[in-house]
């Protein structure tokens, strides 16, 4: 299994949290797991994207220290190892990680030190931020990604992540204009609460992948530019759903993306926030959508195909994934 759409601060389980409050001597606001499971992750009946967003201060809480860092990104790989994954890419951004003085070259390094302390073979992905006083901060973000931007085992791209819908694409071209000069490889969040003139915009820039994409339908064009293109789309149903992206999943358009051609890979997004995994999320869209398990292949190849890694660990995946009789 391979998740290519992970974020770190929705990643942080019950466990997670517990051990991280333990390491750095932080009260934890719950004296029961399921009272702590109520703060860190989203009820089934999820009613807004407030409600969603809501989950993530106590994560972001734990996540503000070298030791924090570090051992957040060891256990989330440990958590997706024990799962069955054979590959991970992580994604944080890492401005939102300086609340207590860290500077973002602080956390990068403490995330990479997290990655040598699992076997799991993973990559990071640094994320900017949608907003319109952090230009400085992006910025920071980009050339520390120039810095440490590796083939594999590190940081192989970034991507853009926030609300959307109120900081449109089109308004961080200069941000990937600078990226793409730098040869920094990106994916970017489009076409989840904003429609499809957004994924437009990313596309223009030079993104390679598209997270989320999900109204991507609403202009058949663009259907089949990213057919014809090959540019994968990082779906995350449960994410969509939970955060009303989808008010109906029999409206999810998996089927009808994969049936266009279009490069379609399945992703967690936030795992904890959802109360979800991989395999979680492969058998909903098995048992919702009828994915075959020839189709369910094709999946897993889309996502070697799309990954941000070297081509020779994509050979290991690609024969894993034919040798397996599943």
């Amino acid at each position: 299994m391979i998740d290519l759409h992970c974020h770190l601060d929705g990643s942080i389980t019950v466990e997670i949290a517990k051990k991280l409050a333990q390491l750095q001597k932080i009260e934890l606001p719950a004296k029961t797991d399921s009272e702590l499971l109520k703060k860190l992750s989203v009820p089934s009946d999820c009613q807004s994207l407030n409600d969603f967003l809501e989950c993530f201060g106590l994560p972001l809480r734990l996540l503000q220290t070298k030791e924090g860092i570090t051992e957040a990104v060891r256990l989330v790989q440990e958590d997706c190892k024990a799962q069955g994954l054979e590959y991970l890419e992580i994604r944080f951004a890492p401005q939102k990680h300086c609340v207590n003085g860290l500077s973002q070259e602080e956390v990068i390094l403490a995330a990479l030190e997290g990655l040598k302390q699992s076997s799991l073979h993973t990559n990071l992905i640094l994320c900017l931020m949608r907003a319109d006083i952090n230009q400085s901060e992006n910025k920071e973000t980009i050339e520390l990604a120039q810095k440490y931007l590796v083939k594999d085992n590190g940081v192989v791209a970034i991507d853009l992540a926030g609300a959307e819908a109120l900081f449109k694409t089109r308004d961080f071209e200069k941000e990937f204009l600078i990226a793409k000069q730098k040869n920094i490889p990106f994916t970017i969040h489009a076409g989840e609460a904003d429609g499809p003139e957004s994924v437009w915009d990313a596309i223009k820039f030079g993104a390679v992948r598209i997270g989320h994409g999900v109204r991507v339908t609403e202009d058949p064009s663009l259907v089949d530019y990213l057919a014809e293109k090959q540019i994968p789309l990082e779906m995350c149903p449960t994410s969509n759903r939970c955060t009303k992206a989808i008010d109906d999943m029999s409206l999810f358009p998996l089927r009808q993306l994969m049936e266009k051609g279009v490069k379609v890979t399945i992703n967690t997004d936030d795992p904890a926030i959802c109360r979800t995994n991989l395999k979680g999320e492969l058998d909903f869209v098995t048992n919702k959508y009828g994915i075959t398990s020839s189709e369910k292949k094709q999946l897993l190849l889309n996502a070697v195909d799309a990954a941000f890694c070297s081509d020779e660990y994509k050979n290991e995946l690609k024969e894993k994934i034919y040798g397996s009789e599943d």
